[in-house]
């Protein structure tokens, strides 16, 4: 018959044990921290070296590829817009980080088993187990969130921009056609309802907004161009107007052979001729998809001068933006820049030069990294494009450095021009001593600050002139008499 131990002997075992328990525990889990430092250091110290040694190697390349690109980027804005706009680096990057995904997670199945959690006892076994897959699940899902967003992304390039061809800067600078109008079936893309061109600068990225009234008659088109064959003393059919010119061209394709926007090529042909830029691209806008871009972005802050309708008086949620500084949504932000209920055109022409300058100086890079799925999507609903991938580095480039600048505008409504008969003599010297302007080429017109009035024995005096409230008419400053000054101004932000 063994000798019975002693009461002292058994604790001191259990304690040995206990102690063993706790050495272990906390090994398996100094294993899975370590393999979230540095992947493959837990094969390293108790696992298969080769796997470790090849999972190091691969995590300090990244890690070294990774800190050269932010550096790079930091000194070249270019790069890091040729990285995020190329469709091939982002294919790269998704199937690269979907690999890591998966090779951090066989990782962490490795660490769990080096820990050994079958010696453990059950309550440290469930904490491995716990602690295992937090780790896992966290690195993993990070890992296949950035593939997400950089396949949204390639995808978003994809659909938005196409492979055309590259077309160089026009006396320095790059002309842009933006125009918007409604969807609906059989509308959209046929009228236009708002058309501007932004002329930026192609080293500063200054850019000038040129407005054009969608009810412009009689207007020349381009010089050798398709429509200035059909019409040689300009668009003076009845009832033609620009916004009409796609239509024309959509009912005379067969004038356009080869082309899928015969209409979008005729009403470049009108702008060329309108106001004696060479367009580079062009942008459509769908006036109703902006409003989920808007709301993509969280809004944006405008100054609402006078009471705005949203909607017309038949809907059943007809209402009215207050005047006064605050933030918009899509819905009111849509019709504040589209609304001529109790205004005209040529306000509402203002209003979007307003709302044009509030989304390049408010949508800052941390809101489009925080909202990037949704603004991928409403901009693919609401943009289509002929500018080709290739060049969106360049552009996103120039918008950067026009977030810093003033943004001139000139718009070609009255009083300075008459929309149904335009003198286009003077419409080319308006746009050019705008763009001169905003070059630094002409100084802008000095104001008068002084006035002759008589006195009482005849003779003229000097007095300061009266600075006159400005009328406010549909929420722009201006009137229809006066012009806005948002469609005329060296510094479109001061106006807004």
């Amino acid at each position: 018959m063994p000798p019975a131990s002693s009461p002292g002997s058994q604790v001191a075992r259990f304690t040995t044990l206990d102690r063993a328990q706790r050495v272990r525990f906390r090994r398996a889990v100094a294993l899975m921290v370590m393999t979230v430092l540095v992947p493959g250091s837990a094969q390293l110290v108790a696992g298969n070296r080769r796997v470790g040694r090849i999972a190091m190697r691969v995590w300090l390349g990244l890690i070294a590829t990774g800190l050269l690109s932010v550096v790079i980027s930091y000194f070249s804005h270019g790069f890091a817009f040729w990285a995020i706009s190329n469709t091939w680096v982002l294919g790269l990057v998704r199937i690269v980080l979907m690999a890591l995904a998966v090779g951090w997670a066989l990782l962490f199945m490795d660490a769990w088993r080096l820990g050994q959690p079958l010696g453990l006892q059950r309550q440290h076994r469930l904490a491995v187990v716990g602690v295992n897959g937090v780790l896992c699940f966290s690195v993993v899902a990070a890992l296949l969130f950035g593939a997400h967003m950089a396949g949204v992304q390639r995808n978003f390039m994809i659909t938005m921009f196409g492979d055309g061809d590259v077309v160089g800067a026009h006396d320095g600078r790059f002309n842009v056609l933006l125009l918007g109008g409604d969807a609906g079936a059989g509308r959209w893309g046929l009228r236009p309802d708002s058309l501007t061109v932004a002329s930026i600068d192609a080293r500063t990225g200054k850019t000038v907004l040129v407005g054009l009234p969608r009810n412009m008659a009689n207007f020349p088109f381009a010089e050798g161009s398709v429509m200035a064959e059909q019409f040689p003393k300009g668009f003076d059919c009845d009832d033609c107007y620009l916004n009409g010119v796609s239509t024309w061209a959509g009912d005379h394709t067969d004038l356009f052979k080869g082309s899928r926007t015969p209409g979008v090529d005729a009403t470049v042909m009108a702008v060329e001729g309108i106001t004696g830029l060479e367009i580079n691209y062009w942008s459509m806008v769908n006036l109703a998809g902006f409003r989920s871009l808007v709301d993509a972005v969280g809004g944006v802050t405008l100054t609402v001068r006078d009471r705005i309708p949203v909607g017309l008086p038949s809907d059943d949620f007809y209402r009215f933006i207050e005047p006064g500084t605050r933030k918009l949504d899509g819905m009111d932000t849509l019709w504040f820049a589209r609304a001529r209920d109790g205004s005209d055109d040529y306000s509402r022409m203002a209003r979007q030069k307003c709302v044009m300058n509030a989304m390049l100086q408010q949508i800052s890079p941390q809101d489009a990294l925080r909202n990037f799925s949704k603004i991928a999507a409403a901009s693919s609903q609401m943009i289509s494009t002929n500018v080709p991938k290739s060049e969106v580095d360049r552009f996103l480039d120039l918008a950067i450095k026009a977030k810093s600048q003033k943004i001139g505008t000139v718009s070609l409504v009255p009083p300075k021009v008459v929309t149904a008969d335009p003198d286009i003599d003077v419409v080319h010297a308006m746009v050019a001593d705008a763009i001169d302007r905003a070059e630094g080429e002409t100084p802008a017109p000095a104001t008068e600050d002084v006035a002759t009035a008589p006195a009482e024995g005849g003779a003229g005096t000097k007095a300061p002139a009266a600075t006159p409230t400005p009328p406010v008419t549909g929420g722009s400053l201006g009137s229809l008499k006066e012009g806005y000054a948002a469609n005329q101004a060296d510094d479109l932000g001061s106006v807004c």
